[in-house]
């Protein structure tokens, strides 16, 4: 996988979690904040971590299931996309990887979603996110509270 490959892939992720929210949801400018690259082996893990470099990556975290780097930004259709992870392969992680995108009203949209089918509230220590997930797609939308931009203070 070359450079090009892993910015179509990114570019793949982040407009079929913008089709997978916009089919449950109201929201229709919620910006991009992070995308996750979900390996489907070893190999091809090990291939996009090289190709990171080549889009001027430089790690954020190291997380037990792989690496976060902030990227020079990649214009997407739902705006500029500048925090990247590439994830261990996962056997429960079967889709292509997930998107992680800002709402305007955080607190309305929860109370909106929560309930529905496909949303699940995950809750960590410095924040909490929503989960929408469809067996239609092949992808993962989430909605962070703060967005992952501001979790990192690259506002």
């Amino acid at each position: 996988m070359n450079e090009e490959d892993l910015e179509s892939l990114i570019r793949y992720i982040v407009s079929e979690a913008r089709n997978l929210f916009e089919k449950h949801t109201d929201q229709k400018d919620a910006k991009v904040h992070y995308c996750c690259v979900f390996s489907q082996s070893d190999g091809e893990f090990e291939k996009l971590n090289v190709a990171v470099n080549g889009i001027g990556g430089r790690i954020l975290k190291e997380t037990p299931t792989g690496p976060m780097y902030q990227i020079q930004p990649i214009e997407t259709v739902a705006g500029a996309l500048r925090i990247l992870k590439i994830r261990k392969p996962d056997p429960t992680r079967p889709e292509r990887g997930d998107a992680d995108f800002a709402v305007s009203n955080y607190p309305e949209f929860k109370e909106k979603c929560l309930g529905r089918l496909g949303f699940n509230l995950i809750e960590r220590e410095d924040f909490e996110m929503i989960e929408l997930m469809d067996t239609d797609f092949n992808v993962r939308a989430y909605f962070s509270n703060p967005p992952v931009e501001e979790q990192y203070d690259l506002n």
